[in-house]
């Protein structure tokens, strides 16, 4: 990517979370991944990492069903939040039901993808995922809004 980008992982499934890596990098994306297995170690890790204010922007990939705290509720104290909510967060789930869709949507997300089953179709859809990434225009929620 032109400028550096630290994407947080979110997901409990450690053979999906290596294949979203996996596929990342190989669509081009280079940028550091931060993995975590669980709701709650990802917010600690948001509402500690917010204090420091390290300037590099963030990008959040979330899985919905998560052990301790759901998907669903870290997007709504991230989009709560003052000093997160203009961070984009793409929801990354098994989860096809359109009041899912439509309730993540409402509490911000900026999209939502669902995992395919079939192996091969999961793995184009990161690639594809990692293309976009590539040229997409992350705002920098560390400087203030005007």
């Amino acid at each position: 990517m032109k400028k550096e980008l630290t994407i947080i992982l979110a997901e409990d499934d450690e053979g999906h979370a290596t294949l979203i890596r996996r596929n990342l990098k190989r669509s081009g994306l280079m940028n550091k991944i931060i993995h975590f297995k669980d709701g709650e170690e990802t917010l600690d890790y948001l509402f500690q990492t917010k204090e420091k204010k390290d300037g590099i922007p963030s990008l959040l990939l979330l899985d919905i069903n998560m052990p301790k705290i759901d998907g669903v509720e870290v997007l709504r104290r991230v989009k709560e939040d003052p000093d997160l909510k203009r961070m984009p967060v793409i929801m990354i789930t098994t989860t096809d039901d359109p009041r899912e869709i439509t309730k993540c949507h409402e509490l911000g997300c900026s999209n939502y993808i669902s995992k395919p089953i079939d192996y091969d179709k999961f793995v184009d859809a990161i690639r594809k995922l990692g293309l976009f990434l590539l040229i997409v225009e992350i705002p920098d929620v560390n400087k203030p809004m005007d």
